[in-house]
């Protein structure tokens, strides 16, 4: 875990930060954490693995049919690009 000290934090955004934590029946330092993670993780980003189920579920994709694209793929390592 990487830890972060954040220098000059005025009054007011400190007392504010603890009263939004208790609002929330947290820890000033969870409530920290809670707000970098929605700022830098929005609800609008793409999930990539929500985004494959939903590409499954409207072409109708089951595991039979990923079972015998396994079985008919070419299983050989991939040979490295030359950029020459």
């Amino acid at each position: 875990m990487v830890a972060v000290t954040i220098r000059n934090l005025s009054e007011e955004a400190h007392r504010a930060l603890k009263v939004r934590a208790a609002q929330h029946n947290r820890s000033a330092e969870a409530e920290m954490r809670a707000i970098l993670e929605a700022a830098v993780r929005p609800e609008g980003r793409l999930l990539l693995g929500t985004a494959l189920q939903e590409i499954g579920q409207k072409y109708d994709i089951t595991n039979a049919d990923i079972e015998a694209i396994e079985q008919v793929r070419d299983k050989r390592p991939a040979k490295p690009m030359k950029f020459e």
